[in-house]
């Protein structure tokens, strides 16, 4: 079973499981490694408070990674909300805390999540999906506080017609750039099962955009499943393992400690 490097827990505001559920799930489907990767959104409006608590989340985790040390590796992860006008407070945090794997997501734009239906309110799908990318591409081009980029397509698990009528042609002038920079950063990019739970028929990105990433040349590749219960954790891992070597990819990517190792799919 391949390792999943994004999932969360009751530390994120969205996530009512304990830590110890997700990390007994893991070990029961035979998991070497995960990473917890809690959510941190910042000057954000929101139902949910986003704001992750810090100083006891890593006491938490390193607790943990001790108990089970034997039984599962648990690497200590973030999932940052990436927003321009906060970047020296992310940055902050990035360099703060001895995370071992920061994911770098887009949920909030122009000030509200894709998925609450109001985003999409008084524009076409294709226009807010548009917009989606174009955000993106601005916060690649200036942060630098990550080390793989979460779900690029996100947008697509909550528009109208989800994916009916998305094709990753219509936005390449945003997602090439976006892939270009990753590439020539040292920047890995994320799969994401939560399109698959989604209904999508397909992860985030989609297998277009995968196939696109390792054209250019990218080969650092994190697999998560976005999993905020158990039942959802390494959710079609066996299925995307097989897709991703369709897509040009012979290994996948996992960090310890913010340095990338890689491992056969």
């Amino acid at each position: 079973m391949l390792c999943d490097f994004h999932l969360h827990t009751s530390f994120s505001g969205d996530s009512g499981t304990p830590p110890e559920e997700q990390i007994l799930r893991a070990a029961a489907l035979n998991m070497p490694r995960i990473c917890i990767t809690d959510h941190h959104d910042i000057d954000v409006v929101s139902d949910c408070d986003f704001t992750l608590d810090l100083p006891n989340y890593f006491p938490a985790m390193e607790r943990l990674r001790r108990e089970y040390q034997g039984k599962i590796q648990i690497e200590i992860g973030i999932e940052l909300g990436l927003q321009n006008h906060i970047s020296s407070r992310l940055k902050q945090v990035a360099e703060q805390y001895p995370f071992d794997f920061i994911i770098g997501s887009c949920h909030f734009i122009d000030g509200c999540d894709p998925y609450f239906p109001v985003f999409f309110e008084g524009k076409m799908e294709k226009e807010a999906y548009r917009r989606f990318f174009e955000v993106t591409l601005s916060r690649v081009q200036k942060l630098d506080c990550f080390d793989s980029l979460g779900h690029l397509d996100y947008v697509v698990r909550y528009g109208p017609t989800k994916n009916e009528n998305y094709d990753p042609e219509d936005y390449l002038e945003f997602i090439d750039p976006v892939l270009k920079i990753l590439i020539e950063r040292g920047k890995a990019l994320e799969c994401n099962t939560g399109g698959l739970h989604y209904g999508l028929g397909h992860p985030n990105p989609c297998e277009a955009i995968l196939r696109r990433y390792r054209e250019l040349g990218g080969e650092l590749l994190t697999v998560g499943s976005d999993a905020h219960s158990p039942h959802r954790l390494g959710y079609d891992f066996e299925y995307v393992q097989e897709l991703l070597k369709t897509c040009g990819f012979s290994y996948y990517t996992v960090y310890h400690q913010r340095k990338p190792e890689f491992l056969p799919l």
